[in-house]
């Protein structure tokens, strides 16, 4: 196990600047989620601490030690990638164990000098079937790729990696190419893999999903900056700006411009056709954006029937037009129209409406977002 360190590291093609002022400190036996849209960095980060990309400035760690002119050999490290990679003409069992029996490993001889080894073939053995038995693939080990399913080649990938007890493990998008089922399945095993390694783990991926469920941390990336880091349910609870707010949470949050208002003794959003109350004990942080425009963000799951909502507060109910209805079995996802805009609601399946009839919906305030129109940093 080992600590990866990324001290103000920037990549550059040229004059365009994929990596930008990355700082990142991966503890010990973390597990920790790169996620962002395709093209915002994230591959490259991961790339630079294998060493198949070369940082053009920053330094980057491990254990302590500086990596950057240090060879993706030396650095003991694991990858594994989005596709397998697996030699076609070699069965399991060989796949796994190639990386061992080409590698020399660090030893001392009788007289205590460095003398790398290669490991003997009881110990190759002993890996493999310990790594097969740990991803439930033992009974695979003479077959050959193309006799595999897709589940089962990406655990052999992972098996290869497993056998070589690297410092640190980089995951690359390694379960895009599965169905959608079976990449929940590997997820979980993913997970489980973690708890009985205990290995630092870095892992890319675009999938927010996989991020959240899977990272002890998470790093929220866009155009080769970081956004935020932080652990799941913070990005989800408390995202630092616009951008993560909008790309943390399925359905996405709701956005939607309004004015500051200070009124009666009150602080309100005003949205043109209608307006919602500030809670109280949120108002403070709004009141000096008084008279400007903000963005309001609300959860899809903070809206409710007006009927089914259990404690409600003043100034917070609006009269919405159901525009289409999306019925997924344990929800119920609406798309409400108000005051010209548009808000996606996902509510019991047991409210009852009818498309192109009347809701009154209440808005959670107390679980609402704001952040600054020009710059979308968060405000609350």
């Amino acid at each position: 196990m080992a600590r990866v360190d990324l001290v103000d590291v920037e990549k550059r093609y040229g004059d365009f600047v994929a990596v930008r002022d990355f700082n990142l400190n991966v503890r010990d036996g973390e597990f920790v989620a790169l996620v962002g849209p395709s093209g915002c960095g994230k591959t490259t980060t991961l790339r630079m601490v294998a060493g198949l990309e070369d940082a053009t400035s920053g330094e980057i760690r491990i254990d302590g030690e500086v990596v950057n002119d240090m060879p993706p050999k030396d650095r003991d490290v694991a990858m594994v990638f989005q596709s397998y990679a697996l030699y076609p003409h070699m069965n399991v069992f060989d796949n796994m164990a190639f990386s061992l029996k080409m590698r020399r490993f660090p030893a001392e001889d009788a007289d205590g000098r460095a003398a790398p080894r290669r490991l003997n073939r009881e110990e190759i053995g002993r890996r493999v079937h310990e790594a097969a038995r740990l991803l439930g693939i033992e009974d695979q080990l003479t077959k050959k790729p193309a006799q595999l399913s897709g589940g089962q080649r990406q655990r052999v990938a992972l098996g290869r990696a497993i056998v070589r007890q690297p410092r640190v493990f980089l995951f690359d998008e390694p379960l895009s190419n599965l169905d959608a089922k079976l990449r929940v399945a590997m997820r979980v095993e993913l997970a489980k893999l973690h708890q009985v390694l205990r290995t630092t783990m870095v892992y890319v991926t675009h999938d927010q999903a996989e991020a959240m469920t899977l990272g002890d941390r998470v790093v929220v990336m866009d155009k080769g900056i970081m956004q935020q880091v932080d652990d799941p349910q913070n990005l989800y609870d408390r995202p630092t700006n616009l951008f993560v707010a909008g790309f943390i949470g399925s359905p996405a949050m709701n956005f939607l411009d309004a004015t500051v208002v200070s009124q009666d003794g009150g602080v309100y959003l005003d949205f043109g056709e209608f307006r919602l109350e500030i809670p109280s004990e949120l108002a403070g942080p709004a009141q000096p954006y008084a008279d400007r425009t903000v963005v309001f963000g609300i959860r899809p799951e903070d809206v409710y029937d007006r009927l089914f909502a259990q404690m409600t507060r003043a100034n917070a109910t609006v009269t919405t037009r159901v525009d289409v209805k999306e019925p997924m079995g344990s929800d119920l996802f609406l798309y409400l129209a108000v005051g010209g805009r548009t808000v996606h609601a996902r509510m019991s399946p047991s409210t009852k409406v009818d498309l192109g009839g009347t809701l009154d919906v209440y808005f959670d305030m107390g679980r609402m977002h704001l952040f600054e129109e020009d710059s979308g940093r968060a405000i609350i």
